[in-house]
């Protein structure tokens, strides 16, 4: 590809379902809180290992294009799906750590995938609704290619892009394959706020407890434990809470607590 950086087209950009559609492709993608680093494979994950030279013990980041695909992939009790179908239904950021559905691992390539995707308690974080740019990809990859979208912040481990393409960094813009840019896109989510002042991620909730089995129904019930753990603040993290109490009767705030 002679010129790898390309603006976004508004639609499901074809240059990036050609790449991720391919054995190893990676990609650098605009969402709602900066640009990620996308693949759909191991040997993509390989590469995005190399390119931000960082640690593999944090659980994966599974992109979501659909309900549908996250009901397919990942543990899902009755409430904490209606509690992503009412941040799907508002379009709002959202991830949680779930386990992964048996029948979605026996799918699963022994290739080593599995150890690059998920923790050792068999997780991963699950996200929804985090910007159209790469949300078309996803739902594009899996419904017609049956490939994954796996996603890491596009900048060095410990550094931000605040929302800037040219801000991602040398090594992550030379192992890419293509990026697309949309920097007008990443502003316009929190257009009132400045790079200093906005939210460069997404806010995580933990649906496990501490050896990845999901956490119980609480039924309306009160004083349940486990219960769901906000581990991580961010975009539009004041409606998450508000959903949160509105779902759950118990739950607790724990910001950095799985790292």
């Amino acid at each position: 590809m002679m010129n790898k950086k390309i603006e976004w087209n508004g639609q499901v950009q074809q240059e990036a379902i050609t790449v991720l559609s391919a054995d190893g492709g990676m990609i650098v993608c605009p969402t709602k809180v900066g640009y990620i680093i996308m693949t759909s494979d191991k040997e993509g994950l390989e590469r995005k290992f190399e390119a931000k030279q960082r640690n593999r013990n944090k659980p994966g980041v599974v992109l979501c294009g659909s309900m549908e695909q996250l009901k397919s992939l990942a543990v899902l009790n009755p409430e904490i799906e209606a509690f992503y179908q009412t941040h799907w239904d508002a379009d709002i950021l959202l991830g949680c750590i779930l386990p992964w559905r048996q029948e979605a691992i026996d799918q699963l390539p022994e290739n080593g995938l599995k150890d690059l995707m998920m923790d050792g308690r068999k997780t991963s974080c699950f996200v929804i609704k985090f910007g159209k740019p790469g949300e078309l990809i996803a739902k594009e990859l899996w419904e017609k290619h049956h490939k994954f979208s796996f996603a890491s912040s596009a900048n060095p481990s410990g550094k931000g892009n605040r929302g800037m393409v040219e801000l991602i960094g040398d090594r992550i813009e030379t192992h890419a394959d293509l990026i697309i840019c949309a920097n007008d896109y990443v502003k316009s989510i929190q257009p009132d706020e400045t790079q200093e002042s906005r939210y460069e991620q997404g806010v995580m909730v933990s649906m496990v407890d501490s050896q990845g089995k999901l956490v119980p129904e609480q039924a309306g019930t009160r004083k349940v434990t486990p219960c769901p753990v906000l581990i991580r603040k961010g975009l539009d993290v004041n409606k998450i809470i508000n959903f949160m109490s509105a779902q759950f009767n118990s739950w607790d705030y724990r910001h950095g607590d799985y790292y």
